[in-house]
This record gives C-alpha cells, structure tokens and sequence, in this order.
C-alpha cells in the first residue's frame, strides 16, 4: 500500500513537516514523486520510518540515524532486537523509579523505613542507563563487557556519600580544568592538578586505575565528537586540552 504524505504523518503520528524535512536531508526518501508533485511512500519507506521513530525515542540524533539507516550494512532485524532489548531496559528503569516513589510515599506516611542507599537506587539506574545509551557500544567495544558491566554495578553499590562525592569531583574536575585550559599549558602545575582530579573521578568507576587506560579514555574524548562537545562546551579545544594534560600526566607525552 502507498500513502501520501498527509496520510503517512497521520499514521505514523508526526508532522508532513517534519516528514518533508526527513526527505530535505537524505534520512527518509519518498519512493516517487507523482504527477500531481506530492511525496508518495511505499511500504519500504514505512519500514525505514518506523525505524528511525525508533531511533528518536531512544534519544539518538538524526545525524548518527541517518548514518545508521542509509549504511549497506544496515540489519533491520539485528536493529530491531537491539531496539527491542533497550525498550526492556528502559521499562526496567522506569519501573525502579516507580517503585523508589511508592516507597517514598509510604516513608512520608512512615510505613517503612529506607536507606539512603536505597533513595537513589532508581536515580543511578537512570544515569546506567543514559550512559549506555549514549556511549555504551564505543565504550564496551574499547574495553571490553566485563570491565563495563563491573563498573555499572560499582555505581550500583556506591554509598549516598561516596556519590555525592563523586558528583562534586565531576564539577572540581570541569572547574580546574576550564580555569587551566586560560593558561594554555598542558603541563603546568593547575592543568597537571586538572588531571589528577580526572584519574580520581575516574577511580569511582574503574575497578583498577591504569596510567594506559588513563590515556585511552582521555584521547577518546578527542576522537568522539559527543565526548569533545561535552568538555568544548563552555571553551572550544578544552577536550584537547585535557587530553595533553592526561598524557603528560601519564608519561605518555
């Protein structure tokens, strides 16, 4: 079956302006324009479309779907089971969080009692969550299921305190490293602290520091464009910046 575009953003549930932005920059194609001029869209163009709604609602930008999508390699069946095991783990989080709000509810009315541990159980399941989203495949793929997977559960375990902790080296992080990148000296004695605060924000996380990993994370944030965004943010080059400081940190400049 065919549909116009009028037909197929009423099905589908999205705008024909959003349908004709999609056809404006590659990422969804008519099948055929018509003799009338309108956008016609056959059953592959269905498919496509569903997968790229799929796509939106896990939070991934158009320009890595349309590099997804548009790729000769592309498995749509693979995608869909992907799709499908990140829906289950979504659910699973949102159902943590529901249940982190019921036991809130009946500690207010003082039915139970709860742990500060268990207070934000369903907050670190989120940010598990978010960050696998955003950087799992790269970072499982470069270190390896286990390593990942140990991590994740160290989040899981961390007290309240070892969190808030971590949270605020973050922001002393970000904060000695902006102050540093004004000085332009990698190796000087604020960048080199920038980076000894890095190794200690990232030692929450690892199960074991090394000096080569160290080194690893920190040219990653230069050669992934999502990475280099986050640190470029507020200072274009702080990303490049951090990286220098880590390698001489780590003798490997």
């Amino acid at each position: 079956m065919e549909y116009t575009v009028q037909k197929l953003g009423k099905m589908a549930g999205i705008s024909t302006r959003t349908l004709r932005y999609y056809d404006e920059i590659g990422i969804l194609k008519p099948a055929r324009i018509n003799s009338s001029g309108y956008r016609i869209y056959s059953q592959k163009e269905i498919e496509r479309l569903q997968q790229i709604l799929f796509y939106r609602e896990l939070g991934v930008s158009l320009e890595s779907i349309k590099d997804i999508v548009t790729s000769p390699c592309f498995d749509r069946e693979k995608a869909l089971r992907e799709h499908r095991a990140k829906l289950l783990l979504k659910i699973e989080q949102l159902n943590l969080l529901v249940v982190n709000v019921d036991k809130t509810i009946a500690l207010t009315e003082g039915r139970i009692t709860m742990s500060d541990k268990e207070k934000f159980d369903g907050f670190k399941e989120k940010l598990i969550f978010d960050n696998e989203e955003k950087y799992g495949k790269e970072i499982r793929a470069k270190y390896g299921e286990g390593i990942v997977n140990k991590s994740n559960n160290k989040l899981k375990n961390m007290t309240q305190a070892e969190y808030d902790k971590v949270t605020k080296l973050e922001n002393d992080v970000i904060e000695t490293l902006n102050e540093a990148f004004k000085t332009g000296d990698p190796a000087g004695e604020l960048a080199q602290k920038a980076a000894d605060l890095h190794r200690l924000w990232l030692s929450f996380y690892w199960t074991s520091y090394t000096k080569d990993a160290h080194a690893g994370v920190a040219q990653m944030y230069v050669d992934d464009e999502r990475f280099t965004a986050y640190y470029d943010k507020k200072q274009p080059g702080t990303a490049k910046f951090l990286r220098d400081a880590v390698l001489i940190y780590t003798g490997r400049k």
